[in-house]
């Protein structure tokens, strides 16, 4: 079982030449030496089949060093993931580059960033690597390699690999970072709460925040126009919502739903039932009181 996170005083330094294996690559080391020219983008990183006995570097992914996985007790998650590469290196310096990615904030709260992304992101790559279970990222990577019967050797390819892995991670940091921005905003709308509504000023990322609010209803500016109001889901990521919009409004759009619903701004009901779209604030704000005032009586 490993530790927690490093922090900046107490990771090891990142020193200028690395090594890992030749051959056929994965996702651990592919993603790895991303992870790795991200934090020092002049690491020289080195392919090889040994470890030379006089090499001073960063080796990962083969030697049996801190970094690798291949040798009996390498660590093993406190759920039970075991590591491979990718994981040990995040494990590492995850945390560090969080802060360079990231807005700031506490050391606790960018120590759970850290661990959710590994949860999220690493993991399922770790246990790819580890068990042969099934990736369509690690899939994507892998089909980097040449094919079997190509006189090319992999090294081209694997350097074409970091450079799409580099591009997945950096738009997956850029993506978290806007979340991390987004707390805020919605935290101070949600302080504004009425009737269960919360209004935004903007579109910005807002489950994380309100699913385990109070609140029943997110109304924000629709980015095509107009506005829009959404069902807050019971749990982030889930898909049963605290309170959905009639059934009878289901799939309708303007004039079919206007009469159906008795409010003349709504132009857009999702099948679904989770979304709506309308002309104004307060037509969007009539459809979230309109549907707590039917809830219950769908048939």
């Amino acid at each position: 079982m490993m530790g927690p996170f490093y922090d900046t005083h107490s990771a090891p330094p990142i020193p200028a030449e690395a090594l890992t294996h030749g051959g056929k690559f994965h996702a651990d080391d592919v993603f790895g030496t991303a992870l790795l020219q991200l934090l020092r983008p002049d690491i020289q990183v080195r392919r090889s089949f040994r470890v030379p006995a006089d090499f001073a570097g960063l080796v990962y992914d083969i030697g049996g060093g801190p970094f690798d996985h291949h040798q009996k007790g390498a660590p093993v998650r406190p759920d039970g993931v075991p590591y491979a590469a990718f994981g040990l290196l995040w494990h590492a310096y995850g945390e560090i580059l969080l802060q360079r990615f990231l807005p700031p904030m506490p050391t606790e709260q960018r120590r759970r960033e850290a661990l959710r992304f590994d949860e999220k992101f690493v993991q399922p790559l770790d246990l790819d690597d580890n068990t042969g279970c099934g990736s369509e990222l690690a899939a994507l990577i892998g089909d980097f390699n040449p094919a079997w019967d190509e006189d090319s050797g992999p090294d081209s390819a694997f350097w074409r690999a970091v450079a799409f892995a580099d591009t997945v991670l950096r738009n997956r940091l850029h993506s978290i970072a806007g979340f991390c921005r987004a707390k805020a905003l919605v935290e101070q709308a949600l302080q504004q709460m009425q009737d269960g509504v919360v209004i935004l000023p903007r579109f910005a990322p807002w489950k994380s925040v309100l699913s385990p609010s109070e609140a029943v209803f997110c109304v924000y500016p629709s980015q095509r126009g107009g506005w829009c109001a959404q069902g807050v889901p019971i749990e982030d990521g889930g898909g049963q919502l605290k309170c959905p919009f009639p059934l009878q409004w289901a799939g309708l759009e303007d004039e079919a739903l206007q009469r159906t619903s008795g409010i003349g701004g709504l132009t857009f009901c999702h099948n679904n039932r989770f979304l709506i779209a309308a002309t104004t604030r307060q037509d969007a704000l009539a459809a979230c009181r309109a549907a707590v005032q039917l809830r219950g009586q769908d048939k």
